[in-house]
């Protein structure tokens, strides 16, 4: 059996809502960085719900303002532009943006799981090639919990899927990030057991993003590299 797929995307935009721009005045130039927002991520995000024909749950308010890829009580869910905006302000963003994001993307696994569904989210973000001065070297990413087998599977499927398609990608297994860091999937593998649920962070390099040569074709190939993996499900599903 298929399983019930979900998308989403935290890091979708930075936009920044008007009670919140006092502390971006002067420094607006961070809106266009990696540090508000994951470039590519939603139109990959878009695309693949269309594609598999899937809900996207997605989000555009800046992170700089509050990370809806962190747990509440992470020291950066607000930045140092945001950490000191009035305290009803801040209340508004966990309330209106934090929470009924989150709150809407468990809600809608919850109701997949009620109804006897396995359910594959795949949480699409981006990453910059360069920080603090490191190179990343990869060109994609694949995030996952290596104590849930079945997550495992399917991204060595996937990311076997994709070279064939593309030999000449970089494609690492928990890089740049680990999949067990502090994360949503993360917090939805608490809330939801490995037969049911398997949490997947795609992470693009932005070096690609803006190769605009090769950008379409890599998000084609990214679609139909899931599409072959998903062929596996059986021996890829969560558990």
């Amino acid at each position: 059996m298929k399983p019930f797929l979900l998308f989403s995307c935290e890091h979708g935009g930075n936009r920044i809502p008007s009670a919140c721009r006092g502390p971006f005045i002067g420094h607006e130039a961070v809106l266009h960085t990696h540090r508000a927002y994951d470039a590519g991520a939603l139109r990959m995000a878009r695309e693949m719900a269309q594609a598999f024909q899937a809900p996207l749950h997605a989000a555009v308010l800046s992170r700089l303002l509050i990370d809806l890829n962190r747990s509440p009580h992470h020291p950066r869910l607000y930045s140092e532009f945001s950490r000191h905006l009035p305290q009803d302000v801040r209340a508004d963003l966990l309330q209106d943006h934090y929470r009924r994001y989150r709150d809407g993307v468990e809600a809608a696994v919850g109701a997949a799981v009620a109804a006897d569904k396995r359910v594959l989210h795949v949480s699409c973000h981006s990453f910059t090639p360069v920080l603090d001065g490191k190179p990343r070297n990869a060109d994609i990413g694949l995030l996952y919990d290596p104590s849930r087998l079945g997550e495992a599977a399917h991204c060595r499927h996937w990311r076997a899927a994709l070279l064939r398609r593309m030999p000449a990608l970089r494609v690492r297994m928990n890089y740049p990030y680990r999949g067990t860091s502090d994360g949503f999937t993360v917090y939805l593998r608490k809330r939801f057991g490995a037969d049911r649920y398997a949490g997947i962070e795609l992470e693009i390099n932005q070096a690609c993003v803006r190769t605009e040569s090769a950008w379409p074709a890599l998000r084609q190939a990214l679609i139909r590299s899931l599409e072959d993996a998903l062929e596996h499900w059986p021996d890829g599903q969560p558990g």
